[in-house]
């Protein structure tokens, strides 16, 4: 019953549209999150996302589109959290809870010139995945392998500043340039993620799957292969069950990358009785 209906709703664009771009997304977020986690930077994600939720309400404000203004904007805000940790002398969740903080405060504010929040902005809040559009998709596409490209062409670099920076500095790596990067990566990434499970949820995506690979995991590799796994089957397991069951597809996602951080981490308590 259900495979017949798994295949009944592999006919429609939007499910096939869904599954191309959560995949996508995913396999970004799975990527960023093994460098953001381990360098204790994960709540970064977290703060983007409040950012975009002001850039969103900005954007319909003005009747533009919201990846258009999202990206630009979230990408700079994540400028100002480095250079506010860098320059101000700041902790980084000290800078990541002024920027956020500021951001959904300025969120509401537009929200409230704009008569409240109406129904777009609520389907960025919590994600509306099965009705990204065909523009939307494209430009999805193509920035996330732009991204994954990044990440695989720096991916040596990026290993050697996540385990030890000042060791980077004497391999002669310009750790500066790499801390921005993940910046930006990050930004595009949460901003395109929006759409898949709205600015409240995106940035579980970033850490679910890699704190599970990290529980049962014994490797760098290992732990991208099996966060890449987990924010994989999660996608296409949440697409398929909202389909089945009418569920919200974002919260579903999230909740299969929870159900996966709890399968590890009882396997790993058993490994160690």
């Amino acid at each position: 019953m259900y495979f017949d209906l798994i295949v009944e709703s592999l006919e429609f664009d939007f499910i096939r549209r869904a599954l191309l771009v959560g995949i996508l997304i995913s396999l970004c977020c799975a990527f960023l999150g093994i460098f953001l986690v381990l360098r204790k930077l994960s709540m970064i994600g977290d703060g983007l996302a409040h950012v975009s939720f002001a850039t969103v309400a900005l954007a319909l404000f003005l009747s533009a589109s919201p990846l258009i203004v999202t990206i630009p904007l979230v990408v700079l805000a994540s400028f100002a959290i480095l250079a506010l940790s860098e320059k101000a002398g700041l902790h980084g969740d000290a800078a990541i809870g002024l920027v956020s903080s500021f951001s959904i405060a300025l969120g509401v504010l537009i929200a409230s010139l704009a008569r409240g929040f109406n129904v777009d902005l609520m389907s960025y809040l919590f994600g509306s995945i099965l009705v990204i559009s065909r523009a939307e998709v494209i430009i999805s596409v193509v920035l996330s392998f732009l991204v994954l490209a990044v990440v695989i062409y720096y991916f040596n670099s990026l290993f050697v500043v996540t385990y030890d920076e000042d060791f980077a500095r004497v391999l002669g790596l310009n750790t500066r340039v790499m801390n921005y990067l993940v910046a930006i990566l990050t930004a595009v990434t949460i901003s395109l993620g929006i759409r898949v499970v709205g600015t409240m949820l995106i940035s579980s995506l970033i850490v679910f799957p890699t704190v599970t690979a990290l529980q049962v995991s014994k490797g760098f590799k290992s732990s991208i292969l099996i966060a890449v796994t987990v924010a994989v089957v999660s996608v296409i397991l949440g697409v398929f069950s909202s389909y089945i069951f009418n569920l919200p597809t974002g919260a579903t996602i999230v909740l299969f990358n929870g159900a996966f951080f709890l399968i590890s981490f009882l396997v790993r308590r058993l490994r160690l009785v």
